[in-house]
Protein backbone atom coordinates (compact mmCIF):
# COMPACT_ATOMS: atom_id res chain seq x y z
CA UNK A 1 0.00 0.00 0.00
CA UNK A 2 1.33 3.50 -0.80
CA UNK A 3 2.02 5.93 2.16
CA UNK A 4 -0.09 8.99 2.35
CA UNK A 5 2.07 11.92 3.33
CA UNK A 6 0.66 15.14 4.69
CA UNK A 7 2.31 17.99 3.30
CA UNK A 8 1.34 21.70 3.66
CA UNK A 9 2.29 24.82 1.14
CA UNK A 10 2.70 28.08 1.44
CA UNK A 11 0.90 30.96 -0.12
CA UNK A 12 2.92 33.49 0.03
CA UNK A 13 1.49 37.00 -1.64
CA UNK A 14 3.72 40.01 -1.96
CA UNK A 15 2.47 43.90 -1.51
CA UNK A 16 1.55 43.65 -5.53
CA UNK A 17 -1.02 41.19 -4.76
CA UNK A 18 1.58 38.54 -6.48
CA UNK A 19 2.25 35.35 -5.16
CA UNK A 20 5.25 33.27 -4.72
CA UNK A 21 5.63 30.83 -6.90
CA UNK A 22 9.07 28.18 -6.46
CA UNK A 23 11.43 25.27 -8.88
CA UNK A 24 11.56 22.76 -7.89
CA UNK A 25 15.40 21.79 -8.38
CA UNK A 26 16.27 19.10 -11.39
CA UNK A 27 17.75 17.00 -7.94
CA UNK A 28 14.07 16.75 -6.48
CA UNK A 29 11.37 14.36 -7.29
CA UNK A 30 9.44 16.37 -9.69
CA UNK A 31 12.01 18.04 -11.05
CA UNK A 32 11.34 21.55 -13.07
CA UNK A 33 7.87 22.25 -11.87
CA UNK A 34 6.92 24.77 -9.78
CA UNK A 35 5.24 24.55 -6.40
CA UNK A 36 4.25 26.38 -3.39
CA UNK A 37 6.78 26.23 -1.26
CA UNK A 38 6.46 24.33 1.89
CA UNK A 39 6.59 20.49 3.01
CA UNK A 40 6.17 17.48 5.07
CA UNK A 41 4.04 17.88 8.46
CA UNK A 42 5.97 16.24 11.10
CA UNK A 43 4.89 13.98 13.64
CA UNK A 44 3.04 15.99 16.64
CA UNK A 45 3.07 19.59 14.37
CA UNK A 46 0.16 21.52 13.61
CA UNK A 47 0.13 22.06 10.26
CA UNK A 48 0.29 26.20 10.99
CA UNK A 49 3.71 25.03 12.85
CA UNK A 50 4.96 22.89 10.17
CA UNK A 51 4.29 25.74 7.58
CA UNK A 52 6.11 28.48 9.48
CA UNK A 53 9.22 25.79 9.91
CA UNK A 54 9.39 24.77 6.71
CA UNK A 55 9.53 28.60 5.10
CA UNK A 56 12.41 29.05 7.47
CA UNK A 57 14.41 26.35 6.32
CA UNK A 58 13.66 26.59 2.90
CA UNK A 59 13.81 30.29 2.27
CA UNK A 60 15.35 31.41 5.17
CA UNK A 61 12.62 34.15 6.06
CA UNK A 62 9.80 34.50 8.05
CA UNK A 63 6.12 33.81 7.72
CA UNK A 64 2.92 33.63 10.05
CA UNK A 65 0.65 31.43 8.59
CA UNK A 66 -3.18 33.19 8.43
CA UNK A 67 -5.57 30.75 7.02
CA UNK A 68 -6.23 27.47 5.48
CA UNK A 69 -6.93 27.93 1.75
CA UNK A 70 -7.31 24.74 0.19
CA UNK A 71 -6.51 20.70 0.29
CA UNK A 72 -6.43 18.46 -2.20
CA UNK A 73 -5.08 14.31 -2.25
CA UNK A 74 -2.79 13.40 -5.32
CA UNK A 75 -1.78 10.05 -6.07
CA UNK A 76 1.80 10.07 -7.24
CA UNK A 77 4.03 6.74 -8.43
CA UNK A 78 5.46 6.09 -5.13
CA UNK A 79 3.28 8.02 -2.50
CA UNK A 80 -0.36 9.84 -1.66
CA UNK A 81 0.48 13.80 -1.37
CA UNK A 82 -2.32 15.04 1.05
CA UNK A 83 -1.42 18.93 0.23
CA UNK A 84 -3.09 21.59 2.37
CA UNK A 85 -1.94 25.27 1.44
CA UNK A 86 -1.58 27.56 3.64
CA UNK A 87 -2.41 31.30 3.05
CA UNK A 88 0.96 33.06 4.98
CA UNK A 89 2.29 36.51 5.14
CA UNK A 90 5.99 37.46 5.01
CA UNK A 91 6.96 38.85 8.37
CA UNK A 92 10.69 38.58 8.17
CA UNK A 93 13.38 38.89 5.63
CA UNK A 94 13.23 38.00 1.32
CA UNK A 95 12.41 34.65 0.34
CA UNK A 96 15.83 33.09 -0.72
CA UNK A 97 16.01 30.15 -3.11
CA UNK A 98 17.92 27.59 -1.24
CA UNK A 99 16.56 24.20 -2.16
CA UNK A 100 14.59 25.86 -5.83
CA UNK A 101 15.98 26.38 -8.42
CA UNK A 102 14.33 29.76 -8.65
CA UNK A 103 11.91 31.72 -6.82
CA UNK A 104 9.12 33.96 -8.47
CA UNK A 105 6.49 36.36 -7.74
CA UNK A 106 3.61 35.86 -10.05
CA UNK A 107 0.05 37.52 -10.55
CA UNK A 108 -3.13 34.94 -9.56
CA UNK A 109 -4.27 35.46 -13.08
CA UNK A 110 -0.62 34.11 -14.85
CA UNK A 111 -0.32 31.48 -12.63
CA UNK A 112 -1.44 28.85 -15.41
CA UNK A 113 2.03 30.35 -17.37
CA UNK A 114 3.39 27.92 -15.46
CA UNK A 115 4.15 23.98 -15.63
CA UNK A 116 3.04 23.09 -11.59
CA UNK A 117 3.43 19.79 -9.91
CA UNK A 118 0.24 17.94 -9.93
CA UNK A 119 -0.49 18.22 -6.52
CA UNK A 120 -0.32 21.75 -6.84
CA UNK A 121 -2.76 22.65 -9.63
CA UNK A 122 -5.92 22.47 -8.13
CA UNK A 123 -4.71 25.41 -5.50
CA UNK A 124 -3.45 27.19 -8.66
CA UNK A 125 -6.85 26.56 -10.17
CA UNK A 126 -8.36 27.96 -6.70
CA UNK A 127 -6.33 30.79 -6.59
CA UNK A 128 -7.24 31.78 -10.09
CA UNK A 129 -11.05 32.04 -9.59
CA UNK A 130 -11.15 33.37 -6.42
Amino acid sequence: MKKTIKVVAAIIENENNEILCALRSPDMSIPNQWEFPGGKVEEGETLFEAIEREIQEELSCTVKAVDEFDENTHEYEKVIVNLIGIKCKLVEGTPVAREHSKLVYLKKENLNSLVWAPADVPIVENLIKK
